[in-house]
């Protein structure tokens, strides 16, 4: 099997967190797994600790090159804003925990990356990650962000032109073949971590 990098992409959320997994194969994008966190109600500092230890366990058994997280938007609730940003805050350092590089985009530029308008609604995001991947059915709505999300940061690297970037290590050793595409990216975006 050719080369390939892995992408998790998370769509944050207190109540519930998507997550999406793909790999990315040259020009074309292949589904590996996503889903829904649902978060038990109880007290903030124990949900948080669920979104962390959840998403470090689906990064630990997926094994991603890198990761990509949806950016808070400003909500005219400032207390909403608030969780949202401490539900994203868990998922960023679960990340960070299992050493990966997460990219962050705005909820505008995932739409117009794979919907192609930044104005796209749920349900147009729902059916562009289902015809985009080729999957049988629409998929949840927080699941399918997080597939969106991975989709952009695929695409943004694929501007850059970082898909063709050099495949050699340039870190260490990841869990699995895409580790040297992660590394190779690293240093083709200048983003490798400082020794």
């Amino acid at each position: 099997m050719s080369d390939f990098v892995r992408i998790m992409g998370v769509d944050p959320g207190l109540n519930h967190t998507g997550f999406g997994v793909i790999d990315v194969y040259g020009n074309d994008l292949k589904f590996v797994t996503a889903g829904v966190i649902n978060v038990p109600k109880g007290e903030l500092a124990e949900r948080l600790r669920f979104i962390f230890t959840e998403v470090g366990k689906i990064a630990r058994e997926t094994t991603p090159s890198f990761a990509a997280c949806e950016k808070v938007f400003v909500n005219m609730n400032p207390y909403t804003t608030l969780l949202l940003g401490q539900a994203r805050g868990a998922a960023l350092t679960a990340l960070a925990n299992e050493e990966l590089l997460v990219n962050e985009f705005t909820p505008t530029e995932i739409k117009q990356a794979t919907v192609g308008t930044g104005r796209a609604n749920k349900a147009q995001v729902q059916a562009m990650m289902s015809r985009m991947l080729g999957l049988p059915e629409k998929i949840q709505a927080d699941a399918a962000d997080a597939l969106a999300c991975a989709v952009c940061a695929a695409q943004s690297f694929r501007m850059m032109g970082a898909m063709q970037a050099p495949k050699t290590s340039a870190g260490h050793a990841r869990r699995h073949s895409g580790a040297k595409n992660r590394a190779a990216w690293e240093v083709h975006l200048g983003l490798a971590r400082k020794p």
